[in-house]
């Protein structure tokens, strides 16, 4: 048993020696059992399962308990669970500008549009008068000079191409040909006498045997040709052109006329102009021949003695160059291409030459 000392009085109280030992004091000081009384009483309160009925009485005011202090740190409210999901809400919207005006600029997209087209306009106009101005001057200064087709005395065809006859129709003259009682050629240095021109609508006239029979066949239906002599009279020459109907047969009867020299199935003819011009039918003879467009010029010299002509002979080669190509050429077929013009560098022609016997069988 564990006792409880409200005061040291109560621990320390005065022995007295006439109290027996071992009896108990007078009831009258009997201690109460259970725990002594504090000098500090506390105030009763109602025992929790204890009935506590109004009072008529108002009870008296109770002061409030003291709160406790608020906590340093305090949690944030816990916001009640909303199964909806979430919506975020709109920033709150800040005072914005008002808008600008897009008028402006259009307006100057459309003034600096304007201003450029006015200048290129004005640039147009400045150019146009400039170059009218040009060709005016251009005109007066240039002399008038008459066109090919106006000039009296001339029968020029007008400019046209040579490789068909359908693109070059108007047929050969021989003023065309052969303008002239004297060709000039080699810059001056060499002078022919024409004796004799003719031009003939039967290609049969100017070749014999094979030669004749392949132009015939190949379409030829005109030859110009003319009996000239050499500067140095020695030599006799029979040149002219065949009118044939387009390159391609022009340059066939080129390919063939070889073939049917060389195994002397035919030959060129040469044509007499009077007295001592016999030979040029009848003696040995250096031919020649080249091919511009549809026409096939050719050329036959001969010795006046009625000699034979050596193979390696320079003057019988510098008369067939003088007239296949300077005259025949330069100067006829390319005067016609250019419609009567004056002669322009041309393309070197095909040509050949070749020898041929003196007999005259037809």
């Amino acid at each position: 048993m564990v006792y409880r000392y409200d005061s040291d009085e109560d621990a320390y109280g005065p022995y007295r020696e006439d109290e027996p030992e071992g009896q108990a004091p007078p009831a009258t000081d009997a201690v109460p059992a259970g725990p002594s009384r504090s000098r500090f009483p506390a105030p009763s309160l109602p025992r929790p399962n204890q009935v506590v009925l109004p009072s008529t009485t108002a009870p008296a005011a109770v002061p409030p308990p003291p709160q406790d202090p608020p906590p340093r740190y305090q949690a944030a409210p816990t916001a009640p669970y909303d199964p909806s999901p979430a919506v975020p809400q709109p920033a709150p919207e800040s005072a914005a500008p008002p808008p600008r005006r897009g008028g402006g600029r259009t307006w100057q997209v459309l003034i600096g549009g304007a201003a450029a087209l006015v200048l290129l306009a004005l640039c147009g106009l400045a150019g146009a008068a400039l170059l009218d101005g040009r060709q005016l001057i251009g005109q007066q200064a240039a002399p008038s000079t008459p066109s090919d087709d106006n000039t009296p005395g001339t029968d020029s065809p007008r400019a046209s191409d040579l490789d068909s006859r359908d693109t070059d129709q108007a047929p050969l003259t021989g003023r065309e040909v052969f303008p002239s009682g004297t060709l000039t050629l080699g810059d001056g240095r060499h002078a022919y006498e024409v004796l004799r021109a003719q031009s003939s609508a039967s290609c049969a006239v100017a070749a014999t045997g094979e030669v004749s029979a392949l132009l015939v066949r190949l379409g030829c239906n005109q030859v110009v040709r003319a009996t000239l002599r050499s500067s140095d009279q020695e030599h006799l020459v029979t040149a002219g052109l065949f009118n044939l109907t387009d390159r391609s047969s022009a340059e066939r009867a080129r390919d063939r006329i070889r073939q049917v020299l060389d195994e002397r199935e035919g030959r060129f003819r040469g044509m007499p102009a009077g007295d001592g011009t016999e030979v040029i039918a009848t003696a040995p003879a250096r031919v020649g021949w080249q091919v511009r467009g549809h026409y096939v010029a050719y050329a036959v010299v001969t010795r006046a003695d009625g000699d034979t002509i050596r193979s390696g002979d320079t003057v019988v080669r510098e008369i067939l160059f003088d007239l296949l190509e300077l005259h025949l050429n330069r100067e006829v077929l390319e005067r016609r291409a250019n419609g009567g013009a004056a002669s322009q560098p041309t393309p070197a022609p095909t040509d050949d030459t070749g020898s041929q016997n003196g007999s005259d069988e037809d």
